[in-house]
């Protein structure tokens, strides 16, 4: 794949941790100093889960059968995929690809997991981990959610475990602590590989050709 100008941001974390909510508020930023929200934009990932109330079809998620998505495993059609609590999760290829050749950045939410598959692919990609401040926070938050039993959140709480195990993979790490000032953070890490040579030299190709026109 041809170097495109878009970047690939990944941010993973416990569930809970607030990533989702801090990619939302820094695309919602983006559109509000902008008047649109073409430059920046998170990947629609496929699943085999079931949509929560509210979750639109093709926003939130493609969601499809288990036998639609073991279909699309074998075409090859992910960067990556994994099973999460007895559902699928995939990221499709083409789509990313042609998105960062268009220009545009792409925030992918997923796994450790997904993260590996997509940065042996992509060694560009920016990998975000998201850690919570404590385990007592973690808590207060996924009860706080009323959408699962205690049950189920022991279940998560113990998968934050195996997901932070792997927080020194990452490039980049924010401790969502006070939510202003991670987004704050993460608005720092994008605008620093925005402003990377690489990046620049290929943004600005026509006017540094200009600049050093005799």
């Amino acid at each position: 794949m041809a170097k495109p100008l878009g970047n690939l941001f990944i941010l993973a974390a416990p569930s809970g941790a607030g990533k989702s909510s801090l990619i939302k508020a820094l695309l919602e930023r983006h559109t509000e100093s902008h008047n649109h929200n073409t430059e920046m934009q998170v990947s629609v990932s496929h699943t085999t889960r079931e949509p929560r109330p509210g979750e639109i079809d093709g926003t939130h998620y493609h969601f499809v059968s288990r036998n639609t998505f073991e279909a699309l495993i074998k075409k090859n059609v992910f960067f990556e995929w994994a099973e999460v609590f007895g559902n699928f999760y995939g990221t499709s290829r083409v789509v990313i690809e042609n998105t960062l050749k268009a220009g545009i950045d792409v925030f992918l939410d997923i796994d450790w997991q997904g993260a590996r598959q997509v940065k042996s692919q992509i060694p560009d990609t920016a990998t975000i981990f998201v850690a919570p401040p404590s385990n007592d926070e973690l808590r207060k938050r996924l009860t706080g959610r009323n959408q699962d039993s205690e049950a189920v959140i022991e279940k998560r709480m113990q998968k934050a475990k195996s997901e932070i195990e792997h927080y020194h993979e990452f490039d980049y790490i924010i401790v969502n602590d006070n939510f202003d000032a991670a987004l704050e953070e993460l608005s720092a890490i994008v605008s620093a590989r925005r402003l990377r040579k690489e990046k620049q030299v290929v943004r600005h190709k026509a006017l540094f050709e200009d600049l050093l026109d005799k």
